[in-house]
């Protein structure tokens, strides 16, 4: 399906461990998202891309370019990396990446959705 004029994306907000899950699993990206949410336009929290530039000393094999070419950063001022997660998800409607446990936890009690990584090297959506 293509995206007509001024259709507003939904957002994706993009967790350090969602993002590496993904890349371990070998999953097209672009296909899942599409499958599951539909076209979104992809959020990245400052926190996250810190953390994935850390991941990075001992990792590189995170596909980081292609990340940091499709994702908007945006800046925060939240602390903690879940906080920001929780705060703008809820803000703004957005879904979020995650395989972290203690957030999808959060998220849901917050009434807010999340894509995972599933063994099977696919997404499912969870709201």
């Amino acid at each position: 399906m293509e995206q007509s004029q001024g259709e507003i994306l939904p957002n994706l907000l993009i967790d350090a461990c969602g993002w590496a899950a993904v890349v371990d699993s070998g999953m097209n990206i672009d296909l899942e998202i599409n499958r599951t949410i539909g076209p979104s336009r992809w959020i990245l929290p400052n926190q996250v891309k810190l953390e994935l530039e850390k991941m990075r000393e001992q990792r590189t094999d995170l596909l980081l370019d292609l990340l940091f070419s499709r994702a908007e950063v945006i800046e925060s001022n939240h602390k903690h990396t879940d906080d920001t997660l929780l705060i703008l998800a809820k803000e703004t409607g957005s879904r979020v990446l995650t395989v972290d446990k203690d957030l999808k936890r959060r998220l849901i009690a917050e009434g807010c959705g999340y894509l995972e990584v599933v063994k099977d090297s696919s997404l499912r959506l969870i709201e």
